[in-house]
Parts: C-alpha cells; sequence; structure tokens
C-alpha cells in the first residue's frame, strides 16, 4: 500500500473541500442565525397588525422553515451538493406527507382561512355544521362552540371554513322568534298590546328594532301570532325565556285563553 500516494489523495481533497466545508458552515451557522432574526421580526409585525395568536406561530414558523431551507440549498450547493437533488428528495418527502395527512391539511388550510379572514371571533355566537353556540377558541385544527345547553362541541375547520356560517353577533342584535297562539274567540289586538307591554318593560329587550306582535297562521285550533323581541347575541337566551314565561302569565291575568290544541268532530246523523 502506498501511504505517500493516500496521503497526498487526502491532502489534495481536504485542499480541494475544506474551504467549501468552512464556507458551508459558516453560511449556515450565519443564515441560520439571520432566519431567526427575521422571523422574530414578521412575528413583531403581524403582533402590531393586531393578528391573531394563532395565526402569528403559523406564520412565523412557515417563513423560519422557508428560510432555513434556502440557507440549506445554499450550504449545500457550496460543497458541489446539486439543489435540484435537493429539490427531489424534499418534494417527494412532502407528497407523501401530505398523502398521509391529508385530512389534518384540509382542517389546517382552514384554520389559516379563517384566522385571516375573520368570519368570527371568539365570544360570537354562530351557527355553523350544524351548531349553534359561542366561539369558545379558534385554533388552527379546530373551532370550540360551547353550546346554550352547556355541551363543547369541537368542530374541524375544514369543512366549517367551506361551509355555510351564520354570525348573529356581527350586527350587535338579534330578533328573537316566538310563536304564541290565541283561541280564535279572543281579542287580538288586546292580546297585542299586553305582549308588547310585556316586551317593552323587559330590561334587556332592545327599544331599537321595536318589539312586534302579528299574526303568523290560523292554526288547527289557534290564532298562532308571531312575537318579535330584539335582544344582544349575549342575552338571546335570557329573553327568550323570559318573555315566553312573562307572556303567557300576562295572557292568563288578562283573560285570553291560549288553547290546548283541539279537533272538531262532525256527526253526520
Amino acid at each position: 500500500m502506498d501511504f505517500d500516494k493516500i496521503l497526498s489523495q487526502i491532502s489534495d481533497l481536504s485542499a480541494a473541500y475544506l474551504p467549501k466545508v468552512a464556507l458551508a458552515l459558516v453560511t449556515l451557522i450565519l443564515g441560520f442565525w439571520i432566519a431567526n432574526r427575521l422571523t422574530r421580526a414578521v412575528r413583531k409585525a403581524l403582533e402590531r397588525k393586531g393578528v391573531q395568536v394563532e395565526l402569528q406561530g403559523f406564520l412565523g414558523s412557515l417563513v423560519n422553515a422557508l428560510l432555513k431551507v434556502a440557507v440549506l440549498l445554499a450550504a449545500a450547493d457550496m460543497v458541489g451538493i446539486e439543489a435540484g437533488s435537493f429539490m427531489v428528495i424534499l418534494g417527494s418527502a412532502g407528497l407523501a406527507i401530505g398523502l398521509a395527512l391529508q385530512g389534518s391539511l384540509a382542517n389546517f388550510a382552514g384554520g389559516v382561512m379563517i384566522l385571516l379572514f375573520k368570519p368570527f371571533k371568539v365570544g360570537d355566537l354562530i351557527e355553523g355544521e350544524g351548531h349553534f353556540g359561542n366561539v369558545t377558541a379558534i385554533n388552527v385544527f379546530v373551532t370550540t362552540l360551547l353550546t346554550p345547553d352547556n355541551k363543547t362541541v369541537i368542530i374541524p375547520n375544514g369543512p366549517l371554513s367551506s361551509g355555510s356560517i351564520t354570525n348573529y353577533t356581527t350586527a350587535g342584535k338579534i330578533r328573537i322568534d316566538l310563536v304564541i297562539g290565541i283561541g280564535y274567540g279572543e281579542n287580538i289586538q288586546k292580546a297585542r298590546e299586553v305582549m308588547v307591554e310585556v316586551m317593552d318593560q323587559h330590561p334587556l329587550v332592545l327599544k331599537d328594532p321595536a318589539p312586534s306582535v302579528t299574526v303568523l297562521e290560523l292554526g288547527d285550533s289557534s290564532v298562532n301570532l308571531a312575537v318579535r323581541p330584539y335582544a344582544t347575541p349575549e342575552d338571546y337566551w335570557t329573553v327568550y325565556f323570559d318573555i315566553t314565561e312573562q307572556c303567557k302569565v300576562a295572557l292568563d291575568t288578562a283573560g285570553i285563553d291560549i288553547p290546548f290544541p283541539q279537533r272538531v268532530i262532525h256527526n253526520a246523523n
């Protein structure tokens, strides 16, 4: 074995590659440091603009990852590794991960859309994906609602962001639709005055728009009246239950009958 020849080859390789490796290491260290500084700057900028904390973390991590991948590609090119080969490996890995996490990625994308466009925020009363309640948390993958019966509902952001969302809080006021029936022999105007007075006296019923009582339909055994007070979304259920009970008591006091379901049968004989 010719050790002198081997040493000569090692020396030649060292002379050829050590400067490149050293430059690549310096590039990595300096590049990662710059990437971290830029990431912090991006997060501070997002915070100043009032972007939600969850989205700040996501965008900051995304920027950091992209910058570091760029630094790695630059360092690899310095030591003679072709960037194209590197990108093929990253692309293959990304495709495999994407297929494995297809559902999660859809929820992730939906969460980003919700956090960016803000169709609702924490505390809003919304209806989406067949669920109704107050938003208690918005995360990147799921949104959490608290229903009126105190149940916690966790909705994946993918279908939520692509479906229909009703936000009852945006306008600051919401109409409460009640249906109360009175007997066919009762005075509609008197019943209207009684129930309007109930709503006018309730402290949580809004004056504008004014509450109303109108004939909704002529039912099988009663004249059904649409009773419609307005309230803030926070007071929805309090007003709903209070007005229902107080209208019943007020109609009883006024001697206005709320009939039971009944059917009239005529004997042909």
